[in-house]
């Protein structure tokens, strides 16, 4: 012992009967208090990392809104904001400056340091400042320059480790920045939607390629989906030269990926789970129902730039696919951005059952059927199913945060995420591989599935802090990004 009653220097530390171990803050041992506070320090490091984000967000966020407004306004109904911009700017905005903002923030999480978050930046003030009274050349040229930026960073994915997946969502990419360069150019939304929707539908592909690729495929998998793919630009190109023959041969490509996408993807595998998984394969799979129509479409009636036909394959793509696997990953790409929890909450189901179910009402009444009332009360509900799921996701994941604050005091978690009284206790999300480009669609359904291999929950973020707790790659966009209405005023109606 030391002259002063403590133990001796290299020997065994006591505070009471020999053998029993030194005890810390409220008699808990010292190495349990110092793993809580080492704990309480990565967390708060995680939340100022997911608060930078932020912006990028609110951003996506106002752009949703506006086109949800611009919605109302070509649905003829009350809307609060009017203009005479709000109908001419609406697929632009809802795809590019909100959907392509996440997609681009989300590629940014993954691939780490600053300069990467230049494109979501770009695309979100591209989007921002086509509601304000700008020339319009200015947010233009900035979508121009997000997009370019966005291919930028895929080609540092690309020197990484080349992929069939990332090949996919760079071509996406790369018709993201056609098609802003030919609305610079001043073609108009009708003849570029091919390129917004190749933007948006081989993203997403790509991700669901990296997901089916935990499974075993045949050799020949990945050859036919790079074949679809290749379809799917070549149709997209030969639509500006062609537009009879370059629709069929797009539309052909798209019936052929879906094809590809159920049956290799591992949403048929869960639709017989329950909770979480189940809502996502039964997104994913109603998903893929609309973008076959979508295809259907344009290859029985060819070239369609206004009116029903037009209406039916610009929804069956943004808000029957898109929107719905935006339903079934945010559980995921809210977490890997934000670093705040979002667990699954039954009103979720419901604005997605409201999504297809009036989705059905507009397209295939209001629109294959030409019944008008049935085409404005179908869109009023989409608009209404939106903001019902977004509302929802705002609310759990306050709700989810402020709970696990206040319980965070009550006991210690451990690190293997385990409350010792409690139970097992919400991970945050897994960081996978900067060069895996898994994005958080991928990410939701690998959480789901049991036979995917996410990245541990204390894998190293991506971001050059190096105090930022762990997040996960992305995408959407990942995913994706709902148009809810037709860009210009529907001339049969």
């Amino acid at each position: 012992m030391t002259p002063g009653g403590g133990p001796a220097t290299g020997g065994p530390s006591t505070d009471g009967p020999a053998g029993r171990p030194a005890r810390g803050v409220a008699g808990r041992p010292a190495w349990r208090a110092a793993d809580r506070a080492a704990d309480r320090a990565a967390d708060r490091a995680a939340r100022r990392t997911g608060a930078r984000r932020v912006p990028f967000l609110l951003a996506a966020g106002l752009c949703l809104l506006a086109g949800l407004d611009a919605a109302l306004v070509l649905l003829d109904l009350p809307a609060p904001v009017t203009g005479d911009r709000l109908p001419s700017v609406h697929g632009v905005l809802l795809v590019l400056g909100f959907a392509g903002t996440l997609v681009a923030l989300e590629r940014a999480v993954a691939l780490g340091g600053r300069w990467p978050y230049a494109a979501p930046a770009l695309l979100g003030a591209g989007g921002l400042l086509l509601l304000t009274p700008a020339d319009p050349a200015v947010p233009r040229l900035l979508l121009v320059a997000g997009c370019a930026t966005l291919v930028a960073l895929y080609a540092c994915f690309w020197r990484r480790r080349p992929s069939a997946a990332l090949a996919a969502q760079a071509a996406g990419a790369v018709s993201a920045l056609g098609g802003a360069l030919l609305w610079l150019g001043g073609l108009d939304v009708p003849r570029l939607l091919p390129w917004l929707v190749a933007f948006l539908v081989l993203t997403i592909a790509g991700e669901r390629l990296e997901l089916a690729r935990v499974t075993v495929l045949a050799p020949a998998a990945e050859p036919a989906f790079l074949a679809c793919v290749a379809a799917v630009a070549a149709g997209v190109a030969a639509t500006l030269m062609w537009p009879a023959p370059g629709t069929l041969l797009l539309g052909a490509a798209l019936l052929a990926l879906v094809a590809w996408l159920v049956l290799h993807d591992v949403a048929r595998r869960l639709l017989r789970s329950t909770g979480l998984p189940r809502f996502t394969a039964g997104c994913m799979l109603a998903g893929y129902g609309w973008l076959a129509l979508a295809g259907t479409l344009w290859l029985v009636t060819g070239p369609v730039t206004d009116g029903t036909r037009y209406d039916a394959v610009v929804h069956a793509v943004f808000l029957g696919f898109v929107m719905s696997m935006i339903m079934a990953h945010a559980p995921v790409i809210l977490p890997a951005v934000l670093r705040r929890p979002l667990p699954h909450h039954p009103a979720m189901t419901v604005a997605a059952w409201l999504l297809h179910l009036s989705l059905v009402l507009r397209v295939f009444l209001g629109d294959l059927r030409d019944a008008e009332a049935a085409w404005r009360l179908g869109g009023a509900l989409n608009i209404a199913a939106v903001l019902l799921f977004a509302v929802t996701a705002v609310t759990a994941s306050v709700t989810a945060t402020r709970s696990g604050d206040r319980a965070a005091p009550k006991g210690h978690a451990r690190r293997d995420g385990r409350h010792p009284t409690s139970g097992p206790t919400p991970a945050p999300a897994s960081a996978p591989d900067a060069d895996s480009l898994s994005a958080p669609a991928t990410d939701l359904a690998s959480a789901s599935a049991p036979d995917t291999d996410p990245a541990p929950a204390s894998a190293p973020d991506r971001d050059p802090d190096p105090a930022a707790a762990s997040v996960p790659d992305p995408a959407a966009a990942s995913v994706p990004a709902p148009t809810p209405d037709t860009d210009r005023p529907r001339t049969s109606r």
